[in-house]
């Protein structure tokens, strides 16, 4: 069909060249410039330009006068939306998952005022700090809520964590009171006896049995089932504290690469600002959400990215249904739901891609090949300067609506962070019908997202877009690494915020705080560069930089994002000792290219992945590979590899090898591979002798 529609349809290709002069303008100005920028001085180095988005050009977004907690964002809500869903779940009976069953708004309100009480009547007081750990569902929200009712800040636990850092956290942040998901209850109870100074109740999810209440009581703590602390509270409105802007709503702890987490502090306004901005950019790039939406909610609640995403669409009467927890299901209860609106990572959306097109090159050669015509034809379009909607209308219907079914056939809004996406990708998920996409970058300091990318304005691609209307960015000049930001060709340097979304500090860690925001403006540790059409792109790291004996420096991150580009590949992490002249790589190959690799080439045990992994003509035509990439994009010589380990086991959080935002954690990375790091470094050295 699609090949007789390309013979016969020239007249529409014609109309659709044809129109594309119109939109050939230049790119609109999608920033102004409300601050010249500043020459270096003997204490600072230069600056460029302090930028806004043309949405906020005549101030910064902010708060109405009125609106003093996030409580009230969510009463608003009740009142207007009081028997919408709010929040669902699958439940599973006798080994059979059901459909998505609901708790209305009014329901989860007069939950959130009993468990609110019910805090208040165990002595934790406004100000004080209030635990939530465990794994997204609706008693994380409904504890989350039932904490702003009260004043009280809540500090989510990470459940991937680990025992040591959820003792520092409760006794860093004095938590007297935590939620708990039943399968981590028995986490709390182990780390109690280091953090009982502080922890005298827990509160679980769901049921707790005669010898967990039993083991409890022998440790001198209150252990209560989700149900029994309903009964201790009421819903009487009328006695609620008063809250201020400036109130700390929570403080979340980042898990961070190298050392103890740092507790970020936000306040009531910045969560609101920042609920309010998302709008603000719904509005522009599609349509702010209602109660015919749904959001799918499987990012951690602990992170700012999916919570303050979830505070937003419940302030709108939108309907947040949960995953079951279990990455096996994760697209079965995406198609069980059908969400309107879908928020993900690199991670999730390359994972997407690559079942896409596993599909559609299952269906055979022919097939392939038009697909790659049609796709690079809307593509093409697209470039130019067409929208989604007017690229090719004809082949949407005839090749691309089915995309759509990967996330349940109804997603208008995707929206993606915590790292780049793949250029590729992103423009596989641009050219999806009917479904905008919007990149964006943000911190736990910026209260999540601080730039996104506009949908309809395809240049943005391979960026993180505009900064959003709560947020002011400038570059400041790395000369170390050579980035400029005032007098260079193309402004480059590191990332700086300010604004009414930012933090308030680190919690008890004056200092930490002092070394990141300086005369105001927040050091992100990222470097950017300036697009010709305002929007930011992020190029390096300015932390993970080290020099080799030569005097070389290497920007690691950067030189693993060009490794990555090789498709045998599924993780990888650099490592140069300031005392060799050459860089080493532990290297987590893609199964199916090494079985390919062995079965080529007459290995014996193809399928055996851990001794193809030792092979050592295996580790070659890997380290040849890598570096046959590294000179595709023009590497430096010192850039590349000189030995690689192949490690059949992905880096994970169960090892502490990366954050649960999947960045690698350099310090642990090498304390686990220090021996082979060592061995690399003396065969390689062996090798050039």
């Amino acid at each position: 069909t699609f090949l007789i529609f390309l013979i016969h349809h020239s007249r529409f290709i014609f109309i659709c060249k044809r129109n594309i002069n119109t939109h050939m303008a230049a790119a609109a100005d999608h920033v102004v410039i409300v601050e010249e920028g500043r020459q270096a001085t003997a204490e600072h180095p230069s600056a460029g330009p302090v930028y806004r988005c043309k949405y906020a050009k005549d101030g910064l977004l902010d708060l109405p006068a009125d609106l003093d907690s996030p409580w009230q964002l969510f009463s608003e809500a009740v009142k207007q939306y009081p028997n919408e869903q709010m929040l669902g779940r699958r439940v599973t009976v006798d080994s059979k998952v059901g459909p998505y069953t609901w708790i209305t708004y009014r329901e989860a309100h007069d939950a959130a005022l009993r468990i609110g009480s019910a805090i208040r009547s165990r002595g934790v007081n406004p100000g004080n700090c209030c635990g939530i750990y465990g794994s997204n569902c609706p008693e994380w929200i409904i504890a989350m809520e039932a904490c702003m009712s009260q004043g009280i800040t809540y500090v989510p636990l990470y459940d991937s964590l680990g025992v040591n850092a959820v003792e520092f956290i409760i006794n860093h942040a004095e938590v007297s009171l935590v939620f708990v998901q039943e399968k981590a209850l028995s986490s709390i109870l182990a780390c109690h006896k280091g953090c009982s100074s502080n922890l005298n109740t827990i509160v679980t999810f769901g049921e707790v049995s005669t010898t967990q209440k039993e083991e409890a009581e022998n440790q001198c703590v209150s252990l209560f089932s989700w149900h029994e602390f309903l009964l201790m509270g009421n819903s009487d409105e009328t006695t609620l504290p008063r809250k201020q802007k400036t109130d700390i709503c929570t403080i979340m702890y980042t898990s961070g690469t190298t050392g103890e987490p740092k507790g970020v502090i936000l306040s009531n306004a910045a969560i609101m600002v920042e609920v309010l901005s998302i709008d603000k950019m719904l509005q522009v790039t599609d349509r702010s959400c209602d109660t015919s939406d749904l959001f799918f909610s499987y990012l951690p609640l602990a992170h700012c990215y999916d919570q303050v995403m979830e505070i937003y669409f419940l302030s709108r009467g939108s309907s947040v249904g949960y995953w079951r927890g279990d990455i096996r299901y994760l697209m079965d209860d995406v198609h069980a739901l059908k969400p309107t609106v879908f928020c993900g990572v690199p991670r999730v959306y390359d994972k997407l891609y690559a079942g896409v097109m596993q599909k559609i090159s299952a269906g055979g050669l022919i097939r392939k090949k038009l697909f790659d015509l049609a796709y690079n034809y809307k593509l093409g379009n697209m470039r130019k300067g067409l929208s989604q909607e007017e690229a090719s209308p004809r082949l949407d219907r005839l090749m691309f609506d089915k995309i759509k079914d990967a996330l349940g056939g109804r997603a208008h809004m995707l929206l993606s962070g915590a790292a780049p996406l793949p250029r590729h990708v992103e423009e596989f998920l641009r050219i999806i019908p009917a479904s905008n996409l919007s990149q964006g970058y943000g911190l736990t300091e910026s209260c999540g997202g601080s730039f996104t990318t506009l949908a309809g304005v395809f240049s943005m691609v391979g960026t993180v877009g505009v900064p959003m209307p709560t947020v002011e960015a400038r570059l400041v000049s790395v000369p170390e690494m050579g980035y400029e930001a005032f007098s260079g060709d193309v402004a480059r340097g590191e990332i700086c915020l300010r604004g009414n979304s930012m933090f308030s500090g680190y919690h008890k860690r004056q200092d930490l705080t002092d070394q990141v925001v300086i005369n105001g403006w927040f050091h992100t540790g990222d470097i950017g560069e300036w697009q010709e059409d305002g929007s930011m792109k992020i190029i390096d790291r300015k932390k993970n930089i080290f020099k080799l004996s030569q005097g070389e420096y290497v920007a690691v991150e950067n030189l693993e994002n060009t490794y990555s580009r090789c498709p045998l590949i599924a993780q990888i992490w650099i490592y140069g000792n300031s005392f060799e002249s050459f860089l080493v790589a532990v290297v987590v190959p893609e199964r199916k290219a090494i079985e390919d690799w062995a079965k080529l080439n007459n290995q014996s045990s193809p399928n055996d992945f851990e001794s193809l992994c030792q092979n050592l003509k295996a580790q070659k035509y890997f380290l040849d590979e890598l570096n046959s990439t590294a000179k595709q994009y023009q590497l430096k010589g010192f850039e590349m590899l000189k030995a690689v380990h192949l490690e059949p086991n992905l880096f994970d959080i169960e090892r502490d090898l990366i954050t649960p935002t999947f960045k690698l954690k350099r310090p642990q990375l090498l304390k686990h591979y220090k021996s082979i790091i060592d061995q690399l470094y003396t065969e390689a050295k062996a090798s050039r002798a």
